[in-house]
Order: C-alpha cells, then sequence, then structure tokens
C-alpha cells in the first residue's frame, strides 16, 4: 500500500483518434444537457450534479478511444453517468454530508422573464417532482429517467439496465404507477 506521501503516476490516457477528439466539443453540446438532467434528478442536487456531468464527459473523453462504435453515443454516456451517480451516492461523504441548498436545484428550471408567480409554480412543481422520484427504488427512478429521454429505446434503456426491453415495459408500468402515487402524497 503507498502511502500518503507516495505520489501515484496517473494511468496513461487511452490514445484517442484526432476526428474524435476534434468533434468532442460537438458531442458535449449535443449531449451535456441530458447527461445534466440525468444527474440532477439522480443526485437530486443541482451543484453535484454540475460536478458529475462535467466528470461524465471528463471520463468520456479520456476513453473516446476505447468507444466501441457499435453502440449508440448517448447511450455509452448515460451508462458513464449512471455508474458515476451510483459511485457518488454511495460514497461515504453522500451518506453522511447533505446540501442545504434546497433551492439551487432548480433556479434555472424556468426564465428570468417570467413572472414571479409562474417561477414560483415550475419551481413547486420541479421539488414535487423531485420528492416523488427520491420517494422510488432505484430502480424504478432510473428506469423512469431513462425512458423520459425521447431518444433512448427501451431495447437501449435494457442495455443500459441489463435486462429485457419486455421487462423494462412490465417495470415502466410498475414505475410509473408508484410514482404518481407518490407525486399525489405531495400535492
Amino acid at each position: 500500500m503507498d502511502s500518503p506521501d507516495t505520489l501515484v503516476e496517473p494511468p496513461e490516457p487511452t490514445e484517442v483518434p484526432a476526428a474524435l477528439a476534434g468533434e468532442f466539443a460537438s458531442v458535449y453540446e449535443e449531449h451535456s444537457r441530458a447527461i445534466y438532467y440525468l444527474c440532477l434528478r439522480f443526485l437530486s442536487d443541482d451543484s453535484q450534479a454540475q460536478d458529475a456531468t462535467h466528470d461524465v464527459f471528463l471520463k468520456a473523453f479520456r476513453k473516446l478511444g476505447s468507444f466501441r462504435q457499435e453502440a449508440n453515443l448517448r447511450t455509452w454516456l448515460y451508462r458513464i453517468a449512471i455508474n458515476h451517480c451510483q459511485n457518488l451516492q454511495s460514497s461515504w461523504s453522500r451518506r453522511n454530508i447533505h446540501s442545504t441548498d434546497d433551492d439551487g436545484m432548480l433556479e434555472n428550471a424556468a426564465p428570468r422573464s417570467e413572472s414571479p408567480l409562474r417561477v414560483l409554480e415550475t419551481k413547486e412543481l420541479g421539488q414535487r417532482i423531485q420528492k416523488s422520484l427520491d420517494a422510488l427504488p432505484e430502480e424504478y427512478r432510473l428506469i423512469l429517467l431513462l425512458v423520459a429521454d425521447d431518444q433512448l429505446s427501451y431495447e437501449e434503456v435494457g442495455e443500459l439496465t441489463d435486462q429485457s426491453a419486455d421487462a423494462i415495459r412490465g417495470k415502466l408500468h410498475r414505475a410509473r404507477k408508484a410514482f404518481s402515487q407518490h407525486f399525489a402524497k405531495t400535492a
């Protein structure tokens, strides 16, 4: 085991093809919002979701050379995001340190030009949705979040969760029903 004073060299980055590295800015532009919202709903904290989004794209860039072109890029990014968020949730700091910034999570939910009443309604709705999602088992929450992305098919969601498309359809029905019940309780 290394002592705390011993510097450990970081692993050599995987070779990134120049063509893919040049396109990475457009990959970020196209997918960062979806990854951010997945992280936000998964982690329930705006600043953690922003950090997680950046971490996901950093990991993706480092592993871009190992990306198998046979998979959908968005699915690959979601897999990285899911694993990263699950790791964050299981870490000691996530279990023992809680953010006190309840307002930060949804402050960007509505454009600033809207009326204060509309902004408040949007914020309250977002909080109810988040509270309902948080009450669900992790598997149901994940399936709902992935299916909410119109670009992912049931087969891709199944691939991300190691299940068949038919299993996803069945669990999605139960997840929506459970979400509805929890959401009704938040009224």
